[in-house]
């Protein structure tokens, strides 16, 4: 069970809505409003899950991720996206950590 989220989404309402419900679960939220300050977050701070939006401001999401991998972080990524394009689905899965 996942107990320490970090929520990197920029749109407030969705933000704050996101936040309720996942502390009505009993998880503890912590929020970045862009993706440079949630890779930041990310890196200083153990999660057990980080949810990211792929569209935020200063870095979008894949790059978040990619960045997050790079420096050896395997927290699970839930990606978010308003996107249909598979190639979007594509690309996001393509930054998971290997498992072996």
């Amino acid at each position: 069970m996942y107990e320490r989220i970090l929520l990197i989404e920029d749109e407030q309402d969705l933000r704050m809505t996101l936040t309720d419900r996942l502390r009505s679960e009993s998880y503890e939220i912590e929020c970045a409003e862009d993706g440079e300050t949630g890779l930041l977050r990310a890196t200083e701070t153990a999660y057990d899950l980080i949810i990211l939006v792929i569209m935020l401001p200063k870095k979008n999401g894949f790059d978040v991720c990619r960045d997050l991998r790079q420096a050896g972080l395997i927290t699970p990524v839930l990606m978010l996206t308003a996107r249909e394009q598979l190639s979007t689905r594509s690309l996001g899965s393509s930054l998971a950590p290997m498992t072996t």
